[in-house]
């Protein structure tokens, strides 16, 4: 396993995002316990020491999994991260008792890293608030002990998170960014990486693989991976390009099975960055690819429990994406098709609540609607 420094600790290069576990029946509130054990063990066991977890993973169950399943080792062999929720706005003045009851959950006396979930334009606001006094709070539990490291994650613009810096950012230790060779442009990565740089501040990498997108790969993008390095995965092009880029330090990815986790830390047995014309060969073809793709949702199912008719937006979003990179087809309405009734597209009634906690700020009610039109349902 390669290993970076982060201040006195040494730190796994990849850690075990625990928001994408093995589920039930496709039900990503109910975790299958037994394969995310052993899943945490092997991980454990083969050098991953860092695990991150979140008040809103599964449903809430990933801190309960989380809890349960590394609390059979020794608390001071790995390091735990969890986040207070402010993607939501009805938390904001629940920092303490969410606090608490993550720590309860986790089964821990303390977090090693701890996270302002998901600075975006939906909650700079409320987070800059001083009524709420989470900063306060936190660093107050950070002196206490109760916190080791206090960072922050960030989906919104850079303007947005320049505001964040601008008010917390010296008491920042470091940043989660969705980073990866899809998003270096097309998500303005590439700058906010710039702006950690500048700063001081270590890089923390979520959605690596882009929700799996990542995983796969065709046409000129396959081809010159294939002609550049044969021998390498095509998810090992993804992290590879990450260990190009200068500040990462933490690269967290959220594998559903033992498959992907071995895959990945076979990977992580070496640190071999891209060189001469590998980088910007490797993001010029997905700069193409990605001009032709479609919504750029990575499945993390925040929408799902803001939305009052109960629609599997992730699932629709796919199809939709899809449907649209296709030209048409049958897949699409096929699946739809064999959905409730109430289940699909037609039946979103605008509202947007879903969108207020959209990562990604999809216009996820104007797709449903464009979609319901596409295929009649």
């Amino acid at each position: 396993m390669v290993y970076r420094e982060f201040q006195e600790l040494k730190l796994s290069g990849l850690g075990l995002g625990m928001m994408r576990l093995p589920v039930l029946d496709g039900d990503d509130g109910r975790v299958d316990e037994a394969a995310a054990a052993e899943m945490i063990d092997y991980a454990y066991h083969n050098g991953i020491n860092y695990f991150d977890t979140a008040w809103g993973y599964h449903d809430g169950n990933s801190e309960l999994v989380a809890g349960k399943y590394l609390s059979r080792y020794p608390r001071d062999s790995y390091y735990l991260a969890s986040k207070f929720p402010g993607y939501d706005l009805s938390n904001m003045d629940k920092v303490e008792e969410i606090f608490e009851r993550q720590l309860e959950k986790c089964r821990t006396p303390y977090f090693d890293f701890y996270l302002f979930h998901n600075v975006y334009e939906g909650n700079i606001d409320a987070y800059l608030d001083p009524q709420y006094g989470i900063l306060e709070y936190l660093l107050k539990q950070k002196e206490n002990g109760r916190i080791r490291h206090l960072g922050f994650s960030a989906h919104g613009s850079v303007e947005v998170i320049q505001r964040f810096l601008d008010a917390y950012g010296k008491h920042m230790e470091f940043c989660q960014l969705q980073l990866n060779y899809m998003d270096w442009h097309f998500q303005n990565a590439q700058e906010k990486v710039a702006l950690m740089n500048k700063a001081g501040i270590p890089v923390w990498v979520m959605e690596p693989l882009r929700g799996g997108k990542l995983a796969q790969a065709s046409g000129e993008l396959a081809a010159f991976m294939q002609s550049a390095r044969p021998e390498e995965t095509v998810p090992g092009w993804a992290f590879r390009f990450l260990q190009s880029v200068p500040g990462v330090t933490m690269v967290l990815s959220g594998m559903s099975n033992m498959e992907q986790l071995k895959a990945n830390i076979a990977t992580y047995e070496t640190d071999e960055p891209l060189v001469g014309d590998e980088f910007e060969g490797l993001v010029e073809r997905m700069d193409e690819e990605t001009r032709k793709a479609g919504l750029p949702c990575t499945a993390c199912h925040y929408c799902t429990s803001h939305c009052p008719k109960g629609l599997p937006i992730p699932e629709l979003i796919s199809l939709y994406n899809e449907h649209k990179a296709t030209g048409g087809g049958f897949i699409a309405p096929m699946a739809v098709g064999s959905m409730p009734e109430e289940k699909r597209p037609a039946n979103c009634i605008g509202c947007r609540g879903c969108e207020q906690v959209c990562p990604q700020q999809i216009k996820i009610s104007e797709m449903m609607k464009e979609f319901s039109a596409m295929i009649g349902m």
